[in-house]
């Protein structure tokens, strides 16, 4: 039988009451991204404005490290410029969470290329004007 990971308090939190989770109708940019290491799926939505990521909710299929960093990675972004949060990182999202076991780490990768994948379609959007 395999060890279960053993999670942090804010890990849970985040599991249990995840932040701005659901499908985001009028976003202006989305961005998924699966994991082919674990099988879980992402989606970011976002809805910017004046360069400034006003709102921003997922939708993820996934373990509990999944869920928790897909929603630290919203709380993480919002409020943030285009550009702020591109430099968002794995590292930034395990910090927030107070950590991850070693074995769950790359779920943060979820986020991170989710989020970039939204602001991608945002800008290829904008840039045509739709």
């Amino acid at each position: 039988m395999s060890e279960q990971p053993s999670y942090n308090d804010t890990v849970i939190e985040h599991f249990s009451c995840p932040r701005n989770v659901g499908e985001m109708h009028d976003a202006n940019g989305e961005g998924t991204f699966g994991d082919s290491e674990c099988g879980d799926m992402l989606t970011i939505y976002i809805k910017v404005r004046d360069g400034i990521i006003k709102d921003i909710s997922f939708l993820v299929f996934g373990c509990v490290a999944s869920v928790a960093t897909s929603s630290m990675t919203t709380e993480l972004a919002k409020g943030k410029t285009i550009k702020d949060a591109l430099e968002i990182n794995e590292d930034d999202i395990v910090e927030a969470l107070g950590g991850l076991p070693d074995a769950k780490k790359h779920c943060s990768n979820l986020g991170v290329k989710a989020l970039k994948n939204a602001i991608i379609n945002y800008l290829t959007r904008d840039y045509r004007g739709g």
